[in-house]
């Protein structure tokens, strides 16, 4: 497959009300009372602490559940694409084969180890029922009972490899795998003709990945972002707008 690959990240869902996870309303920016979000959300905290892990993780997919995709996710719904975005916004919109490289809030998958490659299936967080407000504590069994944790033999509660679930979410001491696409991902970078990024910083591990492609393979690189980065390739062209100014110019155009 060859032509334009688009890379998005958090600011394509900001006009969806969804804060970006590293700006000043971000969700990592706000943890539990005692972790940090980059403690939180690991898989060991997981694994240890899988009530509070499940309580601070479900809190945050909860606050947009309900969220709609906006004008730029439509317009992606026929492009090949890669997002940094947990959001399934993109999916919502009809992208049937988009790459979700950081996992889907609207998916779970099996607990089992990172290199297993498995399919991820429908969350179904509507079991989960807030109508009564539940609180913290009612909410924390109510999500161990949904993700299938129970006690260990040492009176701990743990997730079993195999029968417990997890959420389908890369966390931040995990890496990427199959699980997640990443050699298809590799594989739509290498064969691109261009990568467009929009919306996102350099910050983040898949697009180190998708821009030391580019400048491997000599391959065009535009980067949609009203404050872009500035970059040392002599292949980059910078259009400093938003990402829906920039659909709207290339619907125009």
């Amino acid at each position: 497959m060859s032509g334009e690959l688009f890379i998005t990240g958090a600011g394509v869902s900001a006009s969806s009300g969804i804060p970006t996870f590293r700006g000043n309303d971000g969700f990592w920016t706000v943890g539990s009372k005692n972790y940090t979000p980059q403690e939180m959300a690991t898989r060991i905290m997981y694994e240890n602490n899988p009530a509070d892990f499940l309580l601070w993780y479900f809190k945050r997919f909860a606050s947009y559940r309900d969220v709609k995709p906006n004008t730029v996710h439509y317009w992606l719904a026929n492009k090949q694409l890669i997002t940094q975005n947990i959001d399934g916004l993109d999916g919502r919109a009809g992208n049937k084969n988009y790459i979700s490289i950081h996992g889907r809030l609207d998916k779970v998958v099996l607990y089992q180890n990172e290199m297993d490659v498995q399919s991820p299936f429908d969350a179904n967080w509507n079991e989960i029922d807030l109508s009564l407000n539940p609180n913290d504590e009612e909410l924390k069994k109510n999500l161990l009972d949904k993700f299938k944790i129970n006690l260990n033999n040492y009176n701990i509660l743990s997730p079993k490899l195999g029968l417990s679930l997890k959420p389908y979410v890369l966390l931040f001491d995990e890496i990427y795998t199959d699980l997640y696409r990443m050699s298809e991902a590799e594989e739509w970078m290498n064969n691109a003709d261009k990568i467009i990024f929009m919306g996102t910083s350099f910050s983040v591990n898949i697009t180190s990945i998708a821009l030391r492609t580019a400048i491997a393979n000599g391959i065009e690189v535009e980067i949609v972002d009203p404050e872009p980065i500035k970059l040392n390739y002599n292949k980059v062209r910078y259009y400093e707008m938003t990402a829906e100014e920039y659909c709207n110019m290339r619907k125009s155009g």
